[in-house]
């Protein structure tokens, strides 16, 4: 079946859903780290709570992928079946996560979340594949891009914006305060609303040999051996891509997990209090922790308000490269390699930063994520077969979660501790790993991956 191009319109319909994942991963990214310290984690032990989201990552995409390549409702279609399944889950992880009671309940909560989110997440990326011409995808996928930074500077927002609503900031120790429940209510809303948008304006092309596809999906489930055989067999373009996104992904993990204790510690200088240091029978110190909390929680609005510039400015490159991709072919190479160098230069700048200037700092790093989220999938999806679209994507975010599931389990803490105990170290070890990651773009030599030239 001969695929016709789509217009702007249709395109941005078929990912707006992305809107609601975006407010997911922005809340997740931006909050859950907060919580962790409201609930008494230490910042050491920050990187392994977060654990639980790589390691669904690499479980649930590669078999969401391989589900929805043998997935067909006339009614339904391929991918959005799953779309709607996480979307649900999603909403209902993100209202409670916040009205965690304990650690672990909220490490916990993070795990469904992340499950949830994979759900839908991953066959959005294969939709795009599906839906649109070669000549297309750079464009398609920067559209996407485009979505994606509007959800994340909105959502990292939020609890900024409702305490500035008057929704309370303060909350006594151990309690997530209500701002940041509100704000997590609202992305849940729009994380159904905007995925039922995708849902229900968008329709997908079915099987091109519907018999064949019937035989296939009739045969013995083989799972495991498939998913074995197409890493066995992954094409060179993919295992250079995923040297690329294993620096890449290292780099922004550790942005998540410990901007907000580098951050509120070393620029705003109100790191999160200690409970155990002050005598709470004392009314004095009961006092001086509360005023300390507050600072904290007050100070981490804004980490998280400035990190939602990241957002926007990768909304900014992305609305360029849309108006340029929608005529032109671009050098995915080069675009890539430029883009997370200048996120790198970004998290370096941070250990000179102030709070008034910081914003300057993710402005920077709004170039890399805005890249990170569309070249590497254009790349790949002009090297494969589109027969596969679904099972290779899911494999190819285990280079998405492999790095983060090592920067979990002590990588960011060895690493950033060859600099020193402060926690700002870990924004130095990004920034190094995002140069690194840049550079690796000159290991890319397929030209239909930096470039796709359409057949005349």
């Amino acid at each position: 079946m001969e695929k016709r191009k789509l217009s702007f319109w249709q395109i941005w319909n078929m990912s707006f859903g992305f809107l609601g994942i975006q407010f997911g991963f922005a809340l997740q990214g931006g909050f859950m780290s907060r919580i962790f310290q409201t609930l008494g984690a230490g910042k050491e032990d920050i990187p392994l709570l977060w654990i639980a989201a790589p390691l669904t990552g690499l479980i649930v995409q590669p078999i969401i992928g391989y589900m929805s390549d043998r997935t067909w409702s006339v009614k339904w279609g391929r991918r959005r079946p799953y779309f709607l399944v996480g979307a649900v889950l999603s909403s209902l992880a993100l209202f409670f996560v916040p009205h965690s009671p304990a650690l672990w309940v909220a490490a916990g909560f993070l795990w469904i979340l992340d499950a949830s989110i994979n759900i839908s997440m991953e066959p959005f990326r294969a939709l795009v594949a599906d839906k649109l011409t070669q000549s297309q995808r750079s464009y398609g996928f920067v559209v996407q891009t485009l979505i994606i930074g509007i959800g994340t500077w909105i959502a990292s927002n939020l609890p900024w914006l409702v305490s500035k609503l008057g929704v309370s900031n303060e909350a006594a120790s151990g309690i997530v305060p209500m701002s940041v429940k509100v704000a997590f209510a609202i992305g849940a809303f729009v994380f159904l609303v905007s995925i039922l948008y995708t849902v229900f304006t968008t329709d997908e092309y079915p099987p091109e040999d519907m018999e064949e596809f019937e035989k296939e999906k009739a045969k013995k489930n083989n799972f495991i051996p498939d998913i074995l055989n197409n890493i066995g067999s992954m094409p060179m373009t993919m295992k250079k891509l995923g040297i690329i996104q294993f620096f890449s992904w290292f780099a922004f993990f550790t942005m998540w997990s410990m901007a907000n204790p580098a951050l509120t510690e070393h620029v705003f200088a109100t790191p999160a209090p200690i409970e155990s240091a002050y005598n709470m029978a004392d009314t004095v110190q009961a006092e001086a922790f509360k005023i300390a909390n507050t600072k904290f929680q007050e100070s981490s609005n804004s980490v998280g308000s400035a990190m939602g510039i990241y957002g926007l400015s990768s909304m900014a490159f992305a609305l360029l490269l849309t108006l340029y991709t929608s005529k032109r072919n671009i050098n995915r190479k080069y675009v890539h390699l430029f883009s997370l160098i200048l996120g790198g230069v970004g998290f370096l700048l941070m250990n000179y930063a102030s709070p008034e200037n910081l914003k300057y700092c993710f402005v920077l790093i709004g170039f890399a994520w805005g890249s990170i989220l569309s070249m590497p999938y254009a790349m790949l999806s002009s090297s494969v077969d589109p027969k596969k679209m679904g099972v290779i994507m899911g494999i190819f975010n285990m280079f998405i979660v492999i790095p983060q599931i090592i920067a979990a389990l002590g990588g960011i803490n060895y690493v950033s501790s060859l600099l020193g105990d402060e926690a700002i170290n870990a924004m130095t070890i990004a920034g190094i790993s995002l140069v690194i990651a840049g550079l690796c773009n000159l290991l890319i030599t397929n030209k239909n991956a930096i470039s796709y030239q359409e057949e005349v």
